[in-house]
């Protein structure tokens, strides 16, 4: 258990913010697994500075166990912290620092635990660790590693993401599109605004738009046992247009996401909006005049986690964990991709809990990674056979 406290340590230690390098964490986190004797493949990620490792104990079969976890963290500025964010400190059983919860208090269990496999006898089947970056902001690290994986022929028997769930067997979760409409008008003088075309008052139509497709997916759309919102949600986050009072602005636009329920296609909710688009430039026209635009563009998007309740992975992570039934969770993780792009089940469970994730003094009690601890070692005596 001390030991998985002092990897955890090391690891929050590294400040490892998405979008800037995780490199020094995966040269730590590679010396630790080549002390264990663990095959290990580092591959570049698609952006500066950042990367993904893969490492492996145990035979070259394809029925392993993929132990995941992301590297990155979200930012500290202008939080509140009691404590160095980037040191983890000890206050009454609960180990406070960036990431101790989501999710670096996994990735030390995921260190103890290749650690112990590597003391036991040979393993009858492959123990994988896979270290992402860049999860925070999209998912955007580990695909990478998947196509490369996906490229060499990489198979297994699933896969555990150990995101935090206080260590409830996840076996589905909501996918996620990004996307911003850009709205462009034409720029006049506000004492005369029919001169112009006010790409603000585009947006707001669009906004419309966005809303009363909400209200169908509630009231038409797919359902869910098993989530807080058991249907899709689509809403709008951010909004930026105009320069000035006197100017109709000539430019907007709308950032919005779509989260959905697992197999829910996209697709046919973004053509909606590009067709509610080309109406907005149709309407305003004879009020304005034509020159009115309006674009859709996908900034970023991940599938939704399909359940697979009949899999190894989930009778295994149930029993490990030791419970009796699964849970979904509303939150994004890598499971989905996973589970796209290399066809894994998958299931999601980890020390630590959702709650105190992106927050001031996020933290993870001991008791909680002696728990994941306990789980991951019962993990590896299904492998060992």
């Amino acid at each position: 258990m001390s030991r998985t406290v002092d990897f955890l340590a090391r690891l929050v230690a590294f400040p490892t913010i998405s979008r800037q390098t995780n490199l020094p964490l995966l040269d730590w986190v590679e010396g630790e697994l080549a002390a264990t004797g663990a095959r290990i493949r580092r591959l570049p990620g698609d952006a500066p500075g950042r990367g993904s490792l893969l490492a492996t104990i145990g035979p070259e079969r394809d029925d392993g166990i993929v132990l995941s976890a992301h590297s990155d963290v979200v930012p500290v500025a202008g939080q509140d912290w009691t404590s160095d964010p980037f040191v983890l400190t000890e206050r009454d059983g609960r180990l406070y620092g960036r990431g101790s919860s989501d999710m670096k208090g996994f990735l030390a269990c995921m260190l103890t635990a290749a650690h112990d496999a590597a003391r036991r006898p040979a393993l009858a089947r492959p123990l994988h660790l896979a270290v992402s970056y860049d999860e925070e902001i999209g998912c955007v690290g580990v695909r990478a590693l998947l196509r490369q994986l996906r490229d060499d022929g990489f198979r297994a028997a699933g896969c555990v993401v150990g995101e935090p769930t206080d260590l409830h067997v996840a076996v589905g979760h909501k996918g996620k599109v990004a996307a911003t409409i850009t709205c462009t008008g034409r720029a006049a003088h506000s004492a005369n605004p029919w001169l112009g075309q006010n790409a603000i008052l585009m947006a707001a139509d669009m906004v419309r738009a966005i809303e009363a497709l909400q209200r169908d997916v509630e009231r038409d759309g797919a359902r869910a046992d098993g989530y807080a919102v058991p249907f899709g949600t689509v809403q709008v986050g951010i909004i930026q247009g105009g320069t000035a009072l006197n100017i109709v602005p000539d430019r907007c636009q709308v950032a919005f996401e779509m989260r959905l329920l697992p197999g829910d296609d996209p697709a046919p909710y973004l053509e909606r909006l590009r067709r509610a688009a080309a109406g907005v430039v149709a309407d305003r026209a004879p009020l304005s005049g034509p020159g009115g635009e309006i674009a859709i563009a996908v900034d970023n998007a991940y599938p939704g986690l399909v359940p697979d309740t009949a899999s190894e992975i989930c009778a295994l992570g149930l029993a490990a964990a030791g419970r009796n039934e699964v849970v979904s969770v509303g939150f994004g993780t890598e499971a989905g991709l996973f589970q796209e792009q290399l066809g894994l089940p998958c299931i999601i469970c980890g020390p630590g809990s959702i709650d105190r994730a992106h927050k001031p003094d996020e933290y993870v009690t001991r008791a909680e990674l002696a728990e994941g601890d306990r789980f991951l070692a019962r993990v590896i005596d299904a492998l060992a056979g």
